[in-house]
C-alpha cells in the first residue's frame, strides 16, 4: 500500500492549474487545495477546504504561490476574493520534515525560516527552473519585440545583455529567427561562449558603442547596467526590453524623460505559456519530494 503525502496548495495563479493537474496524476499524493473556491471549473480527486479546517501538522508539503508570502503573511490567490493570511504560528506546527515550496523568498519567510526549522524551497532561484523557463521567457520576449517593432526580426541588430540561465536562451532564438545578434557580457569566457553559438561577443564597458547601431536590447542581468550615458546612445525608434528582476537593469526614469520604447517584462511565463510554465512547476516539485524521501 502506498503512503501517499499529504499536499496542500495555498493560493496560486493560472500556472497552478496544470500544476494541479499534473499532480492529480501522481498516485502518491492527496492533495488539499486552498483559495480555490471560484475557480469556474473544478479538479477531481482534491479536496477543497479553508485554511481554518487545514490540519498543518499532518502535511508533507506545502506549494505556496509564485509571489510567496507578503508581509502579515497574506497569500495571493487568482481563484478566490477571500483573505488567506498563514500567521507564524502555522509554519510553527508544521513538521520539521515538510517541505515548503514557493516561488520567491519573501521577507515574511525568511523570518519564519528564522523561528522555525523549515525546509524552504525558492523554486524561482532554482537553476532547473529557470533553464527550463528560460524557453517561455524567450519566446515571450518575441512576441513582446514583433508587437513592438516597426522592422522585421531578421536583420535586426538585437543585443542580448548576460548570457546566464535565460540570456543564452533568449539570443540563440533571436539569432535563429535572423536577427544579429551581440551578447553583451562582463567575463572573457562568455566572449567565447557568444562565438560557440554564433552571436558576437563583446565586453559590457563597450556597450554604448554597441548601442548606436541597436534595434532591440534585451537586459537579463539583475543589476543597473543601461544608464543615463548608455540610453542617450540609443536612437529614438530603438525598442528595449527588461528581463531581470526588480529593480532590473535599466534607468527606467531616463528611459522615460528620452521618450524611449521601455519595458520591464516580468513573468513572462505565467503570461504567454501559464500551462508550460505550471508543467515546469509540476516536473521539478516531483522530483524533489522524491529526492526528500
Amino acid at each position: 500500500m502506498i503512503l501517499k503525502k499529504q499536499v496542500a496548495i495555498i493560493g496560486g495563479d493560472a500556472r497552478y492549474l496544470e500544476l494541479i493537474k499534473k499532480l492529480i496524476s501522481k498516485p502518491n499524493y492527496t492533495i488539499k487545495l486552498i483559495g480555490y473556491d471560484q475557480l469556474d471549473q473544478g479538479f477531481l480527486g482534491v479536496q477543497y477546504t479553508d485554511l481554518e479546517e487545514l490540519n498543518p501538522e499532518i502535511l508533507d508539503v506545502i506549494i505556496l504561490p509564485i509571489t510567496g508570502v507578503e508581509e502579515g503573511g497574506y497569500v495571493k490567490s487568482t481563484f478566490s476574493n477571500r483573505s488567506i493570511r498563514l500567521p507564524d504560528d502555522f509554519f510553527g506546527k508544521l513538521k520539521s520534515s515538510t517541505l515548503v515550496f514557493t516561488g520567491i523568498n519573501t521577507n515574511y519567510l525568511k523570518q519564519v525560516t528564522k523561528d522555525h526549522p523549515l525546509t524552504l524551497i525558492p523554486m524561482m532561484e532554482r537553476d532547473d527552473v529557470a533553464i527550463y523557463n528560460s524557453v517561455p521567457t524567450a519566446e515571450g520576449t518575441i512576441l513582446l519585440a514583433l508587437q513592438q517593432m516597426k522592422i522585421t526580426l531578421q536583420d535586426s541588430n538585437v543585443i542580448v545583455l548576460g548570457l546566464g540561465r535565460v540570456g543564452l536562451t533568449v539570443a540563440d532564438k533571436f539569432a535563429k529567427l535572423g536577427a544579429n545578434v551581440y551578447a553583451g557580457v562582463r567575463k572573457t569566457k562568455d566572449i567565447a561562449k557568444a562565438k560557440t553559438f554564433g552571436f558576437e561577443g563583446f565586453h559590457l564597458s563597450e556597450l554604448p558603442a554597441y548601442i548606436k547601431k541597436c534595434n532591440l536590447l534585451i537586459n537579463t542581468v539583475p543589476a543597473l547596467i543601461v544608464d543615463e550615458p548608455e540610453l542617450n546612445a540609443f536612437s529614438a525608434d530603438a525598442l528595449i526590453i527588461d528581463l531581470a528582476s526588480k529593480p532590473g537593469g535599466i534607468n527606467f526614469e531616463y528611459a522615460k524623460k528620452r521618450g524611449l520604447n521601455t519595458i520591464h517584462a516580468l513573468g513572462l511565463p505565467a503570461k504567454v505559456a501559464p500551462k508550460t510554465a505550471g508543467e515546469i512547476l509540476a516536473t521539478v516539485i516531483d522530483q524533489l519530494i522524491a529526492e526528500h524521501q
